[in-house]
């Protein structure tokens, strides 16, 4: 048994699970992939050493069942189960943490509910709700930071084909390296996890047309008066330094921090920088 699994009934009866583990503040937190298991979240490199981590498995992920309507796997539509667990838990105001896919989610969920969110950390976050561009040079510029690895001639020529759109089945296997700081066997062994966590059905669902209204969510953003930290991996290929600051200008309280050395798992890279970084920003921003 999972001492630290719990569920809640979503507004359609869909019942979905929770993990609650680590002391302090509750920190909900919201997985990308999109609708990936949120175990591979961990412990956020020691992050429940301060706060309460609440990771929400999405509908037909993890622990969550599968609803009936797969309409209901789309971005906007999961807004409302975010909203079922803030009310499940009984919290008048939420702090987030949302990773990768997962920032969609949260900053949809702010743009419809914000006077119940606190503090908003979006780490690596994807940029699909708030309309800005990261173009390929971006991602090649990334990557080349890694041009001293034994793996990367096979993994750059594998993601200058995805850039160019001639990919085939085995360039997103290739480029794989290029999503964490270090290339080791924790690394490969977290890749190998992901692959086998994913609801592939529920994330061809997830940005499905009027999943985003990127003007509209701008808008919200632009109101929004909590303090914001949006966390960059330095060679991060999913999201370029300068697309992530433009991400943390779209906010009047918006912080960016570019943790050196890593990619898009940051906690994974250096958990006790990573850790350090957020926890600090929770608490100063408590103090504004």
């Amino acid at each position: 048994m999972d001492l630290d699994l719990d569920f809640l009934t979503s507004y359609d009866g869909t019942k979905l699970a929770y993990h609650s583990t680590g002391d302090g503040p509750a920190l909900i937190c919201l997985p990308g992939g999109p609708m990936q298991d949120s175990a591979y979240l961990g412990d956020l490199g020691g992050l429940t050493a301060h706060r309460r981590l609440i990771r929400l498995d999405l509908r037909g992920t993890g622990r969550s069942a599968r609803p009936k309507d797969s309409a209901t796997y789309r971005c906007d539509r999961l807004v409302d189960d975010v909203e079922a667990l803030r009310r499940h838990l009984g919290l008048d105001r939420i702090d987030l943490l949302a990773h990768s896919a997962g920032a969609n989610l949260a900053v949809s969920y702010m743009s419809r509910h914000a006077e119940r969110v606190g503090r908003l950390v979006l780490v690596t976050p994807s940029v699909l709700a708030v309309g800005v561009t990261i173009d390929g040079e971006d991602r090649l510029r990334a990557a080349r930071l890694r041009s001293d690895e034994p793996w990367f001639p096979e993994a750059f020529a594998a993601l200058e084909a995805v850039v160019a759109g001639r990919e085939t089945a085995t360039s997103w296997q290739a480029v794989a390296p290029f999503w964490y700081g270090r290339w080791d066997d924790a690394a490969r062994a977290h890749q190998t996890a992901q692959d086998e966590q994913r609801n592939a059905e529920a994330a061809a669902a997830y940005a499905a047309p009027g999943a985003f209204t990127p003007d509209t969510t701008r808008t919200a953003l632009a109101r929004f008066r909590s303090p914001v930290l949006v966390l960059a991996g330095e060679a991060d290929v999913a999201g370029s330094p300068r697309a992530m600051a433009e991400v943390a200008g779209l906010f009047p309280h918006g912080r960016l921090v570019i943790q050196p050395g890593t990619a898009h798992f940051p906690w994974l890279d250096d958990g006790p920088r990573f850790a350090e970084t957020v926890t600090n920003f929770l608490k100063e921003a408590e103090t504004l």
